[in-house]
């Protein structure tokens, strides 16, 4: 067991426990939707990832919490443990997927270039939360993609925050610059269309590791 710096950690916990209670609250006193607590969620839970990197958490306990996290995720899919969590109204294991990729984007870029597995995880989180709250209520333009429905808006909102993400990201990285720039749209790119044909909450899965793989060898090319 590696010597563990209680305050980051004991930080991280304290986060993620004050973002469910603040779903919890709004959606159980405030009815603010289902949908809108599940995505301040969703995009809050994604900013662990960069207090681990900020803070050099061991990518062993990521992986452990992200474990954890997984199995009350599926938990609370059959049982009525976070109802903010899985209460849109449609079967998805959106949750457990999310847990596992950051658990799997701990294990496999934390410990050397951490800043490509923070740029799929935010992508994730920024990209997908913002283009479902978009789409849901801007949606004027629908589509469907091997039947999921999708809209025009939500879709330009994912390609410009994970565009955002990535140049962001690698920008206080590497500088900011014009391959800089390529790689943001490139990844924007890919992103996107992974969000767009995933199905039944896997996106939560493929996105970021898909995102982050596809990053680190634009990286490794061009920077």
């Amino acid at each position: 067991m590696p010597n563990v710096d209680l305050m980051p950690l004991g930080g991280v916990v304290a986060y993620l426990v004050l973002l469910v209670a603040i779903a919890e609250a709004l959606n159980r006193f405030v009815h603010t939707g289902p949908e809108v607590t599940r995505k301040i969620v969703h995009i809050g839970a994604g900013q662990v990832m960069l207090l681990a990197w900020w803070w050099r958490i061991d990518p062993q306990l990521i992986v452990e919490a992200s474990a954890a996290a997984a199995l009350i995720a599926l938990a609370s899919y059959f049982l009525p443990i976070l109802p903010s969590l899985n209460s849109v109204g449609r079967q998805s294991l959106g949750t457990f997927f999310y847990a596992l990729s950051i658990g799997a984007i701990a294990l496999l870029f934390m410990g050397h270039h951490p800043h490509h597995g923070v740029i799929g995880i935010l992508v994730m989180a920024w990209g997908d939360g913002l283009a479902a709250l978009v789409g849901q209520r801007w949606g004027a333009h629908p589509y469907q993609i091997w039947g999921n429905r999708k809209s025009w808006e939500g879709t330009a909102t994912m390609a410009l925050a994970s565009f955002a993400v990535t140049v962001l990201v690698l920008g206080n990285v590497y500088g900011f610059s014009f391959p800089v720039m390529g790689i943001g749209l490139g990844v924007a790119i890919a992103a996107t269309a992974l969000e767009a044909i995933s199905q039944f909450g896997i996106d939560n899965l493929t996105v970021p590791l898909g995102t982050a793989l596809i990053c680190a060898n634009f990286c490794s090319r061009w920077l």
